[in-house]
């Protein structure tokens, strides 16, 4: 975890760098937002697809005021979904890619408004990090586990007794894994171990894949040292802070911990 929290450092070092080259004045082809597909913005994503060179490395990034969200773009796919996790209201949107070292060109910059009345479909959204549409495993598991069961409570703590008490911590993973990591729901009920990314990211996929408003949260918090990840549900009108990675290690341990988190022990850096 410990070299994750590192890494996690100096991805966010590059991304200052990055706002300083979406600073740079626009060329007439940065006009052309043929990349950028807003069909799903009522749900409160937008898709992004940009053909360009293996070797290049192209991100996206999507700022509303002073709050920033850098993504790696995965161009082998056809098109990636990002949410609008910052509220209503307009956000810039730009494409970049590298050139050399930690350089990297504006292909387009635009902007796209999100709507008071949709900001709230976001955190049920398929997007890069909670990829349920393509989690064919793991929305099948969280469809069985929820089967019979009628209210969001309920369908959350079969999904969440089931990922503390089968996924274990990979602890050779957390010493190697890059800062251009996608965790994999199917890929982590395979394997049955992973890093918090992993927990929440898989937390997410089932609950949101199951109609459950989830967001996976990345900060810190007292139950460990390093960088962490986790979820916050929204249940009977409130978000709860639900941790599976801390909770595993208790439940493997034969311990018993609350389900529901106290919110003065996390603190919140990045929300997806």
């Amino acid at each position: 975890m410990r070299k994750w929290m590192s890494k996690m450092v100096l991805a966010l070092s590059l991304t200052a760098g990055l706002i300083s080259a979406a600073a740079a004045p626009v060329s007439a082809a940065s006009v052309d937002a043929t990349w950028l597909d807003t069909s799903s913005l009522r749900q409160g994503t937008i898709g992004v697809s940009y053909n360009s060179a293996a070797s290049k490395r192209v991100k996206v990034m999507i700022a509303k005021a002073s709050t920033v969200y850098t993504y790696d773009l995965n161009t082998s796919k056809s098109s990636e979904n990002f949410p609008l996790q910052s509220g209503a209201g307009s956000y810039e949107v730009t494409l970049l890619e590298n050139t050399a070292g930690n350089s990297y060109k504006k292909i387009g910059s635009t902007s796209v408004e999100l709507s008071a009345e949709d900001q709230t479909n976001v955190f049920l959204g398929s997007v890069q990090n909670v990829n349920w549409k393509e989690a064919r495993n793991a929305t099948a598991l969280a469809a069985k586990l929820t089967a019979g069961k009628k209210t969001d409570t309920e369908k959350a703590q079969a999904i969440y007794d089931y990922v503390a008490s089968t996924i274990k911590y990979d602890k050779e993973l957390a010493k190697t894994v890059g800062t251009v990591y996608i965790p994999s729901a199917d890929a982590t009920l395979v394997s049955r171990k992973g890093i918090c990314y992993d927990y929440a990211s898989l937390m997410a996929v089932m609950l949101r894949s199951s109609g459950v408003p989830t967001k996976l949260v990345m900060g810190s918090t007292s139950y460990v040292k390093e960088y962490h990840a986790w979820n916050e549900i929204y249940l009977d009108g409130k978000w709860v802070i639900v941790d599976a990675t801390v909770d595993s290690a208790y439940k493997q341990a034969g311990k018993s911990i609350p389900f529901a988190k106290e919110a003065n022990k996390y603190s919140v850096q990045k929300v997806y």
